[in-house]
């Protein structure tokens, strides 16, 4: 019963044969290895962008912070939702890797929308050489709160940044899953819908350790070579990152490894909602929920070993009654008998 994040779930099996067979021999170093042509060559078909810059680092931050900073000056600010993993979770990297850009928060909620994100807009600019100027704004999909723009939001915000002149850049950590809940294709959900830059997540589902960095106007590509070697993001054996992503892409595994998690996930909301007294926060639409419901029901599952995050809530406490909030993320590798024991333990 591991629900606490699918960063903690095992790696695709296929994807570690992938690392194997890339320790054969010998590579080019930094990014110049045979692999990584290839994985270029299939990110551009997937994306129906010929002309796209393709690049790889390690980590989600990265992939954010060095996007970001690619399409963003010292002195303006990035707009984004107060619950964005790059405001939430990154330890101030976009802020560091921009030479201080700022964020500013739009709206109170997981979603921005379009005419919240508007009047964020319109009031920066305001005081001349003494305050932020505009640039970027981030969307965040699955959004940090398990809920999922679909392509048409998406477009409808980047249709507001593109008013005022500015780009867009799509956190895809969880992309394959926000696909998989919308229907719709790479294209749609990216430049189709007016994203500039995207990172294409793989470590929450089911990699070791790669995303992606799209750039769709080409033009950016340099300045993000060099922003990616001056912030010690380029690997020397590039070639194993290469070998996880093009294990990625082979055959639509990172389509299926998102099925299975949001199938999880799905599995888990139906089961829990059967529960009486469980009450949901946001509506689960990829493979994240949040959920409350009775301290009695949390120490039950916390005693039977299960494994995922309180949210804002103590275990400890005398009323066994009180409604604790659970934040609970299936991945690929979630069992169905793990599911059905958990929502039986909370059910008592």
């Amino acid at each position: 019963m591991h629900f606490a994040s699918d960063n903690s779930g095992p790696v695709h099996p296929k994807v570690m044969q992938a690392m194997v067979a890339a320790n054969e021999g010998y590579a080019l170093p930094y990014g110049a290895d045979a692999l990584m042509a290839e994985v270029r060559t299939r990110i551009r078909e997937i994306f129906e962008a010929p002309e796209a810059a393709v690049y790889l680092v390690a980590t989600g931050t990265a992939a954010n912070s060095l996007a970001l900073a690619t399409l963003c000056q010292p002195f303006q600010t990035v707009f984004c939702s107060p619950v964005a993993h790059i405001h939430e979770d990154e330890c101030n990297a976009p802020e560091f890797y921009t030479g201080g850009a700022k964020l500013t928060l739009v709206g109170d909620s997981e979603k921005m929308t379009p005419e919240v994100l508007d009047a964020a807009i319109a009031i920066e600019e305001s005081r001349g050489v003494h305050g932020p100027q505009r640039g970027p704004v981030s969307i965040t999909n699955v959004t940090e709160r398990g809920t999922v723009y679909s392509a048409a939001e998406v477009a409808a915000l980047a249709a507001v940044a593109k008013g005022y002149g500015l780009p867009v850049h799509l956190d895809g950590a969880r992309f394959a899953n926000a696909l998989v809940a919308t229907g719709a294709s790479p294209a749609e959900m990216t430049w189709k819908a007016g994203v500039d830059a995207v990172s294409f997540g793989g470590t929450k589902n089911g990699l070791i350790g790669v995303e992606a960095v799209i750039f769709f106007d080409p033009a950016k590509a340099w300045e993000f070579e060099l922003r990616r070697k001056r912030g010690a993001h380029l690997f020397s054996k590039h070639r194993f990152l290469s070998a996880q992503m093009l294990a990625y892409l082979e055959d639509g595994l990172w389509l299926e490894t998102a099925r299975a998690a949001n199938a999880a996930q799905a599995r888990l909301s139906a089961g829990l909602r059967a529960v009486p007294g469980v009450a949901y926060l946001y509506p689960p639409e990829a493979n994240t929920s949040f959920a409350a419901w009775s301290r009695a029901g949390h120490r039950r599952l916390h005693d039977a070993g299960a494994q995922y995050y309180l949210w804002e809530s103590e275990l400890e406490g005398d009323d066994p009654d009180e409604m604790l909030t659970a934040r609970m993320v299936t991945d690929w590798a979630a069992r169905d008998e793990d599911i059905d024991r958990f929502v039986e333990l909370v059910r008592g």
